[in-house]
């Protein structure tokens, strides 16, 4: 099981579902990931659960915050200093949505929205240095931002967190938008494209996370027989295979099989 020891900055390092159904969505994703779920008694917490594999963190799910948001999953990038982070975001031309916030003894969260208008968080580790598990089946290993205007998305990632974007095109894929891998110190630890223009007007530029599992066909089955949704089928890329879908309460996440590295 990939296992992370410490919380690292600058890159993903935890995602939560905010739900308007949270005890359905602990169901769908307990059942489809084997997650253990276990909801914090700490009335602080305001019915924040826990995702474990083998007892080690992989995900948050909890109540929406806002009645009339949609349930989506957040992606949180780890930094040393959720002030800093806020300002930084400030003077690139974002939107801070919340202010830097205690958590428990936990850390300290923030949520930005880049100037496409996407959603992330940012987290400041406290006890809880982010997810324990990564990269291995049935737990986050991928993010990407879909945006409506890539070039100012690419720009303030780069001043906020001194992402590094790497182009190429799809594979050859006639009509598909240029993929843009975003790295530090020459990994690369997300993805982003321009948004389709086939999507709705009404669909706002967002991130999305994928969980990699051993076989996506089978996941993706036993996700639509969960109650989920199809987005996109499973299909091979250059990378691997992937499919997406859309949770019985409405989040979007992917699949992900990534193929061994040489």
């Amino acid at each position: 099981m990939a296992d992370t020891k410490t919380a690292v900055t600058n890159v993903p390092i935890w995602l939560d579902l905010s739900s308007g159904d949270p005890a359905g969505s602990r169901a769908f994703y307990g059942k489809l990931f084997g997650w253990q779920v276990e909801v914090n008694p700490d009335p602080q917490y305001g019915g924040y659960a826990l995702g474990k594999l083998g007892g080690k963190d992989v995900a948050g799910i909890g109540p929406k915050q806002s009645p009339e948001g949609p349930s989506a999953w957040l992606v949180y990038v780890g930094t040393k200093n959720a002030d800093e982070t806020v300002k930084k975001a400030k003077a690139a031309g974002g939107r801070v949505i919340v202010e830097p916030m205690q958590v428990g003894p936990q850390g300290r969260m923030v949520v930005i929205q880049d100037p496409a208008g996407a959603f992330l968080g940012a987290w400041e580790p406290g006890e809880m240095k982010g997810a324990q598990v990564m990269n291995a089946p049935n737990s986050f290993s991928w993010s990407e931002l879909n945006a409506r205007g890539i070039d100012k998305s690419i720009d303030f990632y780069q001043k906020v967190f001194g992402w590094s974007p790497k182009k190429s095109d799809m594979g050859g894929q006639g009509g598909m938008p240029e993929y843009i891998e975003f790295q530090v110190n020459g990994d690369s630890i997300a993805g982003a494209m321009e948004m389709n223009s086939m999507v709705p007007a009404e669909v706002p530029s967002y991130w999305m996370p994928y969980f990699e599992v051993a076989d996506v066909d089978k996941a993706f089955k036993k996700a639509t027989d969960l109650g989920a949704s199809e987005m996109v089928a499973p299909q091979d890329f250059p990378g691997g295979r992937f499919g997406i879908v859309s949770d019985p309460q409405g989040a979007t996440f992917g699949l992900l099989k990534t193929n061994p590295r040489r």
